[in-house]
């Protein structure tokens, strides 16, 4: 998910140096580096510093995989980190990777020396420089000027900082309640004794505002503190035990003397539930010192990325693979205490039983990429998302579309619940809960959310239901905060419709006839927002007339994109959208101007760059791919429907180059992993070309070999090996391909193919073959 331009843009992603493909790098100016670990480990390629600037909007800290807290620094950048910027106002213990608005920050703590006069975190931040800075999975470290060395590393609910101090009388650590990366609206502190402080959050926001919600910590120091007092506003108290705030700035100090010992540790445990479950999680998860939490952090993620072992390759594609492979495992995030309490969307306190409870829900983007990338790589966590997500419906009544801690934000629209949940059901994640599923997504595919509640679901289904359309109904008040189907007819008529055929697969696998055939049939409703004057997707109004520019690359209707971008969403049935474009003829010379093709093959690096990506927020008025953006991340697979598989390759590994290993290295924001699975998915050379199906397409692989170690519940040979020997910059075009030996002429797997071989083979060489060519090879159409 993106959003509006803002003036911290550094600059265009076109005036970028362009890269060799699949090999290059950039650097700008000072890089903070990757902090060393032992010799060989996957964790050594991670550079967390990938995203940072031009607006991936990722951030720098530490975390585990799924963790709930997220301790990163934080610089004066709306979502966080920017790191074109050189003071830290504090490390605070929520972040989600690569949103597109300011959310959580959360209790920002920082390390100062000296008298307290000043309360606002912009005053008193600390500037520090790059050349002082690493970081690692778990681990960050950054130098201040002010002589302070800060660390932290976390567990799944607890984050620990490490300060080390000058020797000093006043050496302070800053708890800031009362500021945030949203809005705060209430607070509270409350020094407990002489090494703990406890607080309470209510906050608010996320782009256009949201309910609220209140997270709880409890911070325990490992040494006492030899005074301590609060702040609220700009009055700074010492003494003070507690201190309560409706929106102001409000905090607590603890002071330490470091003339002696210069290292002072703290521990901080969040719940989403209670002060009780802060408690509990610091009970559970704290006690231990600073190093011995950052080894099991670094552990469990050298356990992931071993899961993944690529064999050739540039170093530099190496580190931008196992980086993007590692922020693919970011989120979602557990939600749930300890002891398995969690705050529902109903804002009650339930107990998750057998299983983990997640929450942090960016579907329009993760239904894509990441949720497929999770299925294979994390099943078990993969299938208790998505008994969250059904919880989510049961306790309050609707499906989620973008779901930020226990609340419903509305951003982004259509009905990306759907494929997020049928893919869970297709990868076989969804065991004794299918018809609960169905039942909650057929809600949701054939109704509206009441006025009262909090979801806006699929807001223009009335419309659709009557009309086989959305209409694009401009200036329309917004019932309810978030984003607006109305805003977006045409594209959410695409979206419906391929959750439809989505749904209709589900409907049809369970018995459902009647169901499957109502849904397959609305699949086909993205004919009508097909306009034949044109020969594109066209929004219409509530009249049904057709609205705005002509020109399919002036669009209106369509959520950050042109109807030249949209035009090839119908993974559910190309062959019918080729037919009406008038043939794979026409759609093969479409495809080639949409993708810039022959520039693409005298300089693809230059083409990914110049042509393709014109700034990170570039989403209107363009007539070309934008691999930086979710509507366009399937469409280099058109290919394999229109007869032409070895240009889906060419585009992709062209789009590669776009991911480097600098901080400027991400195409746009990460949206909490959906861009960095997108790398991975297409540099191993598999990809979820039908969301929400099992549908895996094939493109030449960017490494001679990967080999997958896979849940042996889920996978009963526990591995899956992909081989493409001699693949390079030049010889990429696949010859031909087997499974376990067995020739493999279709573009394409299923997720049974893959359970049920132990490997994938490409023959490549440096010209296009006829592998792949027979309509039979294509995908097929759904229903």
């Amino acid at each position: 998910m993106h959003r509006t331009p803002r003036p911290r843009l550094r600059g265009p992603a076109a005036a970028l140096a362009a890269v060799a493909l699949l090999g290059g790098v950039l650097t700008t100016g000072a890089t903070a580096q990757a902090a060393p670990r032992a010799e060989g480990q996957l964790t050594d390629l991670v550079n967390p510093f990938i995203g940072t600037q031009n607006e991936g909007n990722t951030y720098p800290g530490a975390s585990v995989p799924f963790g709930m807290v997220q301790l990163s620094p934080d610089t004066g950048h709306n979502t966080g980190y920017d790191y074109a910027e050189n003071h830290i106002r504090g490390f605070s213990a929520v972040h989600l990777s690569g949103v597109g608005c300011g959310l959580g920050g959360d209790l920002p703590t920082l390390p100062t020396t000296g008298d307290i006069t000043q309360t606002d975190y912009a005053k008193y931040a600390a500037e520090f420089s790059h050349d002082d800075e690493k970081a690692s999975p778990g681990y960050y470290k950054v130098g201040l000027k002010t002589g302070i060395d800060a660390e932290l590393t976390a567990s799944s609910r607890t984050g620990v900082q490490r300060y080390t101090f000058p020797a000093t009388d006043k050496a302070n650590v800053l708890l800031n309640a009362g500021q945030s990366l949203h809005r705060t609206l209430s607070s509270k502190v409350e020094i407990l004794d002489n090494r703990t402080v406890r607080t309470a959050i209510t906050g608010s926001g996320f782009c256009q505002g949201t309910k609220a919600y209140t997270v709880y910590t409890i911070t325990r120091f490992d040494r006492p503190f030899t005074t301590s007092g609060t702040w609220n506003g700009d009055t700074v108290t010492e003494g003070s035990k507690v201190s309560s705030a409706a929106g102001e700035r409000n905090g607590a100090w603890l002071r330490f003397d470091t003339g002696n010992d210069r290292t002072v540790e703290a521990t901080t445990a969040l719940s989403y539930v209670d002060a009780k479950g802060a408690a509990l999680n610091l009970r559970a998860e704290g006690g231990r010192s600073f190093d011995r939490v950052e080894r099991a952090a670094q552990r469990s993620w050298e356990d992931r990325l071993d899961d993944v072992k690529a064999q050739g390759g540039s170093d530099e594609l190496r580190r931008t693979f196992y980086s993007s492979l590692y922020r693919s495992f970011l989120a979602p995030n557990v939600g749930s205490d300890v002891d398995g309490r969690y705050t529902g969307w109903d804002q009650k306190t339930h107990h998750a039983k057998s299983f983990t409870y997640y929450q942090n829900w960016s579907l329009w983007d993760t239904y894509r990429t990441q949720a497929q990338l999770l299925s294979l790589l994390a099943p078990r966590e993969s299938r208790d998302m998505a008994i969250s997500v059904l919880r989510i419906d049961a306790e309050s009544g609707w499906l989620p579309k973008w779901g930020y801690g226990t609340v419903e934000t509305n951003i982004m629209t259509g009905d990306p619940v759907t494929p997020f949940l049928t893919n869970a059901y297709q990868q076989g994640l969804l065991k004794g809960y299918e018809e609960e599923a169905y039942r909650a997504l057929k809600k949701n595919a054939d109704g509206v959310p009441p006025t009262d509640s909090a979801p806006v679901g699929r807001e223009a289904n009335v419309q659709y239901l009557k009309d086989g359309f959305a209409p694009y109904i401009k200036d329309r008040p917004h019932a309810k905060p978030g984003d607006s189907d109305f805003d977006h007819g045409a594209s959410a008529t695409l979206e419906y419709a391929l959750s439809d055929a989505m749904l209709g697969e589900m409907a049809r696998d369970l018995g459902h006839d009647a169901d499957a055939k109502r849904y397959e049939d609305r699949a086909q409703n993205y004919r009508k927002i097909f306009d034949p004057s044109t020969g594109f997707f066209r929004a219409r109004d509530a009249s049904g007339a057709f609205t705005g520019p002509a020109d399919p690359a002036q669009s209106e209707g369509f959520h950050e994109g042109t109807s030249w971008q949209y035009q090839w969403l119908v993974p559910q049935d190309l062959p019918g959208m080729v037919g009406l474009i008038g043939g794979k003829d026409a759609a093969n010379q479409r495809l080639d101007s949409f993708f810039a093709y022959d520039k693409l093959l005298a300089d693809p690096a230059k083409t990914a760059r110049e042509v393709w990506v014109n700034g990170p927020y570039a989403y209107y008025n363009a007539d070309k791919y934008n691999p930086q953006n979710e509507p366009d991340l399937i469409a280099p697979y058109t290919y394999l429907s229109t007869g032409q598989p070895w240009k889906t390759t060419d585009v992709v590994h062209a789009a590669l180059t776009l991911f480097t290993d600098a901080p400027t290295g991400m195409t746009g924001n990460d949206d909490l992993g959906t861009m960095s699975a997108w790398m991975v998915l297409s540099s191993i050379g598999v990809f979820p070309v039908q969301p929400g199906t099992d549908t895996w397409g094939l493109s030449t692989p960017a490494f001679e070999r990967v080999d997958l170690t896979l849940d042996r519940r889920y996978y009963p040979h526990g591995s899956f090996t992909v081989k493409a020997p001699g693949t390079s910059d030049v010889d990429r075009y696949i010859q031909s391909a087997s499974v376990d030996g067995a020739a493999q002429s279709r573009t394409y797997l299923t997720t049974e193919d893959i359970r049920s071989a132990r490997s994938l083979a490409f023959t490549v060489g440096s010209a296009p073959s006829a592998w792949g060519t027979s309509p039979a090879d294509a995908p097929p159409a759904l229903g």
